[in-house]
């Protein structure tokens, strides 16, 4: 089985956690903390929004079951990318909408990406296009927080809305059990 990893930051990664997890052809997401140091890669400290870090989400994936061009897709509809250092009520840099990128042709393809999805949006996107540096697993109440945790209202009145979004318009690409 072929397997592509993308590293991506839509604000909060619980809700963009929440998402692959539904994808067909996803085999693995964590929420990790990129950028920074390792002294600083914790919850608290990056909720301050001054260590360098984003909030993002290591999602990996068949390509052959799960194109990148829906990945990238469902990327751009689930968060506002326009929106600089904020998704809603969640503001600061650690918020911000990015892609992470291992090599100058995944950059290019990045910025393709970004080209294309501009046309669907009044406002200039602002997604962060950064190399890849180091990555830091997020703490474990982190990881797959929605399924866990449905009752906290971050998932009630944030997550939920953006997980109906995807059933609405991307249904075909939704698996039958949420990736564990």
């Amino acid at each position: 089985m072929t397997q592509q990893t993308l590293v991506l930051a839509a604000g909060c990664f619980w809700c963009l956690d929440s998402i692959a997890r539904r994808l067909r052809g996803v085999t693995r997401v964590r929420s990790v903390y990129t950028g920074g140091s390792a002294e600083t890669a914790n919850y608290y400290a990056v909720c301050s929004g001054t260590t360098d870090h984003a909030e993002a989400v290591e999602i990996t994936f068949d390509p052959n079951e799960l194109p990148a061009s829906v990945l990238y897709e469902v990327f751009f509809s689930t968060h506002d990318p326009t929106s600089l250092n904020r998704q809603g009520h969640d503001v600061g840099p650690q918020y911000r909408s990015a892609m992470f990128y291992t090599t100058a042709a995944e950059q290019a393809e990045f910025q393709a990406v970004i080209d294309g999805a501009q046309q669907h949006f009044d406002r200039p996107i602002v997604t962060a296009l950064e190399p890849l540096g180091e990555v830091y697993e997020a703490e474990a109440e982190h990881q797959n927080f929605h399924v866990r945790r449905p009752e906290a209202g971050y998932c009630h009145f944030i997550i939920d809305p953006k997980v109906n979004l995807l059933r609405q318009h991307w249904s075909e690409w939704i698996r039958e059990e949420i990736l564990a």
